[in-house]
């Protein structure tokens, strides 16, 4: 993933929208999975289109107003997406974004065959956050998808708790949600916080724990 590894960093923040465009920013296109970061400016769109797959779109900035008609006879449903929310393109029907004020996204496009959770549904808004609970003394973790060459996984760390040190399997990227955590990554540790990011390199030596509680997403490719 075209990401720096071994910093704490903002996607959101690296990716500022450009007044009066739309910018996208391929990150990965292994395997048939494509990633990429979007930023819009304030005003700006992209207009209805249809696709045979879905689609995860990670507000990480400002908010985005799904486009969306089922018929041509049809108006345009609106489905508004905030900060920390995922929503899941739904297939064969025409679907596209604006923003009023300026937003960034993380898309995850999926194949045809993929399998998610069964708790994503398309065409519907989560707060990714709020998916998981957090419970004493344990790591909560669940696979939204759970793919050979593709991971996408979220996990919640109460007090106390972390994961020992082990190498990752192939490149991935945080997505911190909750709390604060603590990463070590090749011998230095990194605090990192709500709406913050962290990359890994494949085979890169790491831990995770938790500064109080803490919550976190974990996107990972693998060859």
């Amino acid at each position: 993933m075209k990401e720096l590894s071994g910093k704490v960093f903002s996607i959101a923040k690296e990716n500022p929208p450009v007044l009066g465009c739309t910018v996208s920013k391929s990150v990965s296109d292994k395997n048939g999975f494509f990633i990429s970061w979007f930023s819009f400016a304030a005003g700006t769109d992209i207009s209805p289109e249809i696709y045979r797959f879905s689609k995860l779109w990670l507000v990480l900035d400002g908010k985005i107003e799904v486009l969306k008609k089922s018929a041509e006879s049809e108006p345009l449903e609106k489905i508004y997406v905030e900060k920390g929310k995922i929503y899941v393109t739904p297939v064969g029907i025409p679907v596209g974004a604006k923003t009023e004020d300026g937003a960034v996204y993380a898309e995850i496009q999926l194949k045809e065959d993929t399998k998610m959770n069964e708790i994503l549904k398309s065409n519907e808004v989560f707060e990714l956050k709020n998916i998981l609970p957090y419970q004493e003394g344990k790591i909560v973790n669940m696979d939204l998808i759970n793919e050979e060459k593709l991971k996408f996984v979220l996990m919640s760390f109460d007090e106390g708790t972390g994961l020992t040190e082990h190498a990752a399997p192939g490149e991935a990227i945080i997505f911190a949600l909750d709390g604060t955590g603590i990463i070590g990554y090749e011998g230095k540790e990194h605090k990192i916080k709500a709406g913050e990011n962290f990359k890994f390199d494949k085979g890169g030596a790491h831990y995770v724990k938790a500064d109080g509680k803490f919550k976190m997403a974990l996107l990972l490719t693998l060859e």
